[in-house]
């Protein structure tokens, strides 16, 4: 009796962001892509956003490999963070592995991890799993489908993926393949939804490069662009049409420049010679024959662009000699951060170039026509959308009906269903732990809800830090309390009720030694919850409140 083909979101259902998704039959495991998502607004200190990986940690024997789709963050970026805690090979195509290359040496594993470069149309073995890449264009090159073949059948997972029929490099999306895979039997197809809502096509990546030189043309100002650091192709556009009207070049942010250094070396980008200048240099130019091309597309505090427009980059200064255009559209969650970025840069003068309609961005991800061509071509018997926000799966859910794919053989799954699937038949049946795993710096296993609740109550209230200097023998108050505030009122003006606070304390001691509550817990826990109720009171905040005990 054949066993069940299991397959299970950790990332990618319900949001944008941290696509990481487990297949399993058997005994075998495969993880297909590890993506990192980004921090909202109140995830104070926060650096990025990962899939809860325990359920893996759990079965770390039994995970016998990785296949990466594509180099985007939302795909790649938690590879060097799963990867301390399992040992297992990655495959990806040579773009990709270059990437996670560089993520790996950065983080220190890169001799720890074996990476597998595989090209599109190779077909290798992981665990009990028959692996084929199939070329798709995207945003980035190298990008590939994965099927997935199984005892029971082959499943498609698409990846991100768009039908460009002039990309800039790569050759045309494999519709040939995707056809053959439909004449001999897709079991399932797993496929992007995030641009599901829009209708029609979306636009070849060649538009961006028309308005590009539009923009570049007739410029006397200095050009600024800001765009994903991994996607390569915008890149080279940039730096063509830098060259096309003899400019030079800089390149500011380590991403950029760690990406720009290996897509040259790989032979995925190729730059004019003397195009490039160093940032130092440029400076010394004229402002019409320079460009800056810089991360910060999202927002980002600590990006280039970011420093750029509040006067922290220690080579470029905002005038209003800049033209700076944002070659990306904001991630969902980051419209606030981009925007704060542009109106900073518009107060400084600069010329800002943000709206869509100057096709300065197009996407890389299938609107209806391809998601509705991509089931044509592979005819699957079931149905899984991934990659979107809930909306997004419900409608492409709706598209694959219109389709012509059954109801009962489509499953809008989220973050830790286990999706189960024999020849005939797929449904829900149970959980696997889920979630998002919040990284702050190098702190190892990631910052525990508790913690970051704690930094929600610091911005929203303060705190309030008491320090009491009590008698170790018989426990009375040896001086006053000193009371200590850190974003909830500023102690000069609000004498009185610092004077209040420090009634409430003494009346707390009492009560403590009527009650004969000798230990310093239990004070400090008398202390903490008349001063908690007494604030509401008075203020309606609640700040943190941290009774100290000075024994003397």
């Amino acid at each position: 009796m054949a066993q069940k083909l299991k397959i299970m979101a950790l990332g990618g259902l319900n949001e944008i962001g941290k696509n990481l998704y487990v297949y399993e039959y058997g005994k075998d495991i495969l993880i297909v892509d590890c993506g990192m998502g980004f921090p909202d607004e109140d995830m104070y200190g926060i650096d990025v956003v990962i899939p809860d990986i325990s359920y893996l940690i759990e079965n770390k024997n039994r995970v016998k490999g990785m296949v990466l789709t594509h180099g985007h963050e939302d795909h790649i970026g938690a590879v060097p963070y799963v990867m301390r805690k399992l040992d297992c090979p990655i495959y990806a195509t040579r773009l990709t592995a270059g990437l996670v290359r560089l993520k790996l040496e950065e983080h220190g594993l890169a001799q720890k991890v074996k990476i597998h470069t595989h090209s599109a149309g190779d077909v290798f073995k992981v665990g009990v799993f028959e692996i084929e890449l199939v070329h798709v264009t995207h945003s980035i090159p190298d990008s590939v489908a994965v099927v997935i073949g199984t005892p029971i059948g082959k499943v498609v997972h698409t990846g991100d993926f768009k039908i460009d029929l002039t990309p800039i490099e790569g050759g045309v999306f494999d519709f040939t393949r995707f056809a053959e895979l439909g004449r001999e039997g897709v079991l399932a197809l797993l496929s992007d939804s995030t641009n599901v809502e829009r209708p029609g096509y979306s636009a070849s990546e060649r538009h961006v490069g028309e308005s590009m030189d539009a923009l570049f043309r007739g410029c006397d100002k200095r050009i600024i662009v800001t765009t994903f650091a991994s996607n390569v192709h915008r890149i080279q556009q940039i730096i063509d049409c830098a060259h096309r009207y003899k400019r030079k070049v800089g390149i500011t942010g380590r991403s950029m420049e760690n990406v720009i250094k290996m897509a040259v070396e790989e032979g995925y980008m190729n730059i004019p010679a003397g195009t490039l200048v160093e940032m130092n240099k440029l400076g010394s130019l004229p402002a019409s024959k320079t460009v800056i091309i810089t991360t910060g597309s999202q927002g980002e505090s600590m990006s280039a662009l970011y420093r750029m427009a509040f006067s922290e980059h220690r080579q470029v200064k905002i005038t209003a000699a800049d033209r700076v255009i944002m070659s990306a559209s904001a991630i969902p969650g980051n419209e606030r951060s981009v925007t704060k970025v542009i109106d900073e840069l518009i107060w400084k003068g600069a010329e800002v170039i943000y709206d869509r309609s100057m096709d300065i961005h197009v996407s890389g991800h299938a609107c209806q026509q391809e998601q509705m061509t991509m089931m044509a071509l592979t005819k699957p018997k079931f149905f899984i959308p991934v990659h979107g926000e809930h909306r997004m799966l419900r409608r492409h859910a709706e598209l694959a009906q219109e389709m012509g794919i059954p109801a009962n053989n489509t499953v809008v799954a989220t973050l830790g269903d286990i999706v189960e699937l024999t020849p005939k038949t797929i449904r829900k049946n149970g959980t696997v732990p889920s979630g998002r795993t919040l990284v702050d710096g190098e702190i190892e296993g990631g910052v525990q809800t508790v913690v970051l609740r704690d930094r929600q109550h610091l911005a929203s209230d303060g705190m309030i830090v008491v320090i009491m200097t009590m008698s170790s023998q018989d426990g009375s108050m040896i001086s006053d309390p000193e009371i200590v505030t850190r974003g909830f009122v500023y102690v000069k003006d609000n004498a009185d009720l610092m004077e209040e606070l420090r009634r409430v304390v003494f009346e707390s001691i009492e009560s403590c030694e009527r009650q004969h509550i000798t230990d310093w817990a239990g004070i400090k826990g008398k202390v903490k919850t008349n001063l908690s109720g007494y604030l509401y009171k008075a203020t309606r905040r609640s700040p943190m409140i941290l009774p100290v005990i000075m024994e003397v």
